[in-house]
């Protein structure tokens, strides 16, 4: 029965999706100007450490670039990514996004409803999380804790090649939305998480940027989570001081491209429905994104172009 309701909450979301996706290429949402215009930054907390970040490109994926950011009017498709981000930290080595295993389309595409899985599939090879950590001379037990920006299948599948031991950090209303209750979510694949040790934590500190919340997670201004909710109700987004001397912020799913930040748009409904548990928190939510400082670097986690620019390929 659980499966079945999972079905038809999966199917009436195409058709709602599609039914507006039409109508919202031609008028796109519009900007929220006197939310944006109400928005102030507050300075980034200092650092007293920094971090190496490197990308981890895992799978390739597109999508129609009408699919990716609303209204936007061309026939041609938007190259999107699956990775993970390997942080080292002077006290501990950790993966934000642990994304994908070997074998992801047997292991976990299962798991999703349809047509989910058809829509969301990697196209081959997929590169497994091992297989990428030895490139630098790691294996999964050098991972002190995973540090996902959400519980979607596809920023999690990699634990099924990390100790059981490896905690993963996520805030508690992200593990209650995910974990709790018969109801999985539409992008939830539970396997991975099945048996893990959780460290939760809370956005218990004080604005960060434009964000409202945010959790100092070493204390040291490094790696400051802050609150990207919307696209899950726990979403984050991880602001790195990286030893190259940028601010970097990994910004999950909140958008899938820079494109929908630069423009403030929302996924087109096709995809939107599907994927934001909350379209208008998603959508404040990408509003604070576009008023960044123009210093900070926006990566989100599926845009190739600027995933690729911290591959090291």
């Amino acid at each position: 029965m659980a499966d079945r309701t999972r079905m038809l909450s999966t199917l009436l979301a195409c058709c709602a999706g599609a039914v507006t996706t039409v109508p919202r290429l031609v008028c796109p949402r519009g900007i929220d100007r006197a939310f944006l215009a109400g928005l102030e930054s507050t300075p980034i907390p200092p650092a007293y450490n920094t971090v190496e970040l490197v990308a981890l490109n895992q799978a390739r994926l597109s999508a129609p670039t009408t699919m990716v950011a609303e209204g936007v009017r061309t026939l041609g498709s938007t190259p999107l990514t699956m990775s993970a981000f390997l942080i080292r930290h002077p006290g501990a080595t950790f993966l934000v996004d642990p994304a994908l295993c070997a074998g992801v389309h047997e292991r976990v595409l299962p798991e999703l409803p349809f047509p989910m899985a058809k829509l969301v599939a990697p196209e081959h090879p997929v590169l497994g999380l091992s297989e990428l950590l030895a490139e630098h001379e790691l294996t999964g037990v050098d991972i002190d804790f995973v540090l996902p920006t959400h519980l979607h299948w596809d920023h999690v599948s990699g634990l099924y090649e990390l100790p059981g031991w490896v905690p993963i950090r996520v805030p508690g209303i992200e593990y209650r939305w995910a974990m709790g209750g018969s109801h999985v979510p539409i992008g939830v694949a539970r396997g991975p998480l099945l048996g893990r040790a959780f460290d939760l934590y809370e956005l218990d500190g004080p604005a960060v940027l434009t964000f409202p919340r945010s959790h100092d997670l070493f204390g040291d201004g490094s790696v400051v989570l802050v609150d990207l909710a919307g696209h899950t109700p726990g979403s984050v987004g991880m602001l790195l001081a990286v030893n190259d001397g940028s601010r970097v912020l990994l910004a999950g799913d909140a958008v899938f491209t820079t494109l929908q930040i630069d423009l403030v748009r929302e996924k087109a409904p096709l995809l939107g429905e599907l994927a934001d548990t909350d379209r208008d928190a998603t959508f404040r939510t990408i509003h604070r994104l576009h008023a960044l400082p123009p210093e900070i670097e926006v990566i989100p986690a599926h845009d190739h172009a600027a995933v690729t620019t911290r591959s090291g390929h």
